[in-house]
């Protein structure tokens, strides 16, 4: 549900209603199809325009020049964490805290 929730928010942001959607969205227990429309309900969106923006060609541009850039920086998934601009593999607190002493030490 990744592209629809992307192409949702973007049309939610054509109504000035980014964040909000933004909120409601993550608060979901379960990002299903259904949720995608009661949330622009919800938020007193204009249907037809909403429908029109996630489905037009420029918000699907959007969305794919997104997702090939993070395909271009190595992120398959949310999250994915970068410390000065390495991608974090170990991702416990241990792996962490390896990589930003590293990272420190390259200051000294």
């Amino acid at each position: 549900m990744a592209r629809p929730a992307a192409l949702a928010s973007l049309a939610a942001n054509e109504q000035g209603k980014f964040w909000e959607y933004h909120d409601k969205l993550y608060a979901e227990a379960s990002i299903v199809p259904a949720s995608i429309d009661k949330i622009a309900a919800e938020l007193g969106l204009e249907q037809e325009q909403f429908k029109q923006a996630m489905n037009s060609s420029r918000m699907q541009q959007i969305v794919n020049n997104d997702v090939a850039e993070a395909g271009s920086l190595g992120v398959t998934g949310t999250p994915t964490i970068f410390i000065n601009g390495r991608k974090l593999k170990q991702r416990s607190l241990q792996g962490f805290q390896a990589m930003i002493d590293e990272e420190l030490r390259k200051l000294n």
